[in-house]
């Protein structure tokens, strides 16, 4: 088999809160909030292939980044770390746009479960809910964690930028329904600002929107930081909006 007919196929799936693009954490690790579970595919379901990984804390996954295969890839790209608007070679970024669409996460090894059906329960996900895995290995503290390594232009580790606040519906929408995991997961999410790069400016009039666990969340930037003004459940907003 030469190098251009490499076949690969899934081991598992990915289960996750987020069920668009838009919203995702840029990095795995960076919402402990966002936990999800890999769910193993036949033949790989089988229990023995999970024997020991119980003693690691965190796993290396490698997907595929299937939302982005149609859209092809790109010689140079546009970091969001540098705002959108400088272009670097696709190797020196994360960027989903890869000749292979092959992409790489760390999260950290909450449950290993071998029945009824094989699979992990982790956190701090930063993959799209249905992502293909095509392996998983044990992270490896001594090898994989390199004391005095340079990242770049990427230096650190990005902070949450914004205050997160509730408008009167979202506020006693989560007190009514005691739902504050999620809640926890919509603050994480929206501190990270996650506006494309280049849209920094305080914008009280935008409203933006995304799908999260299964929910609508609606919100807008203001000089005080997000303000969450609606959430519900997504059937019930694609009700609404069919109503016009």
């Amino acid at each position: 088999m030469s190098e251009k007919q490499i076949q690969l196929e899934p081991v598992a799936v990915m289960r996750s809160p987020f069920d668009e693009k838009f919203g995702i954490p840029r990095q795995s690790g960076l919402s402990d909030h966002a936990t999800g579970e890999v769910v193993f595919l036949p033949p790989y379901d089988d229990p023995a292939m999970l024997d020991q990984l119980d003693g690691f804390s965190h796993v290396w996954l490698t997907f595929r980044f299937n939302a982005n295969v149609e859209a092809g890839w790109r010689p140079r790209v546009r970091p969001p770390r540098l705002g959108g608007n400088r272009e670097v070679g696709v190797w020196a970024s994360r960027s989903p746009f890869r000749p292979n669409a092959l992409g790489l996460s760390v999260v950290r090894l909450c449950e290993v479960v071998t029945a009824p059906r094989p699979l992990l329960r982790v956190a701090g996900v930063d993959l799209l809910d249905g992502t293909p895995i095509l392996d998983v290995k044990p992270y490896l503290p001594y090898s994989d964690a390199i004391p005095g390594a340079q990242a770049g232009y990427a230096t650190d580790a990005p902070q949450p930028m914004l205050p997160v606040r509730f408008a009167t519906q979202p506020a006693e929408w989560f007190t009514a329904h005691g739902d504050e995991k999620l809640r926890a997961l919509v603050v994480d999410v929206l501190a990270l600002d996650p506006r494309p790069a280049y849209r920094d400016a305080v914008e009280p009039e935008r409203r933006y929107g995304m799908r999260l666990a299964g929910h609508e969340i609606r919100w807008r930037v203001d000089g005080d930081g997000v303000e969450v003004v609606s959430v519900c459940l997504a059937t019930d907003a694609v009700e609404v909006n069919a109503k016009g």
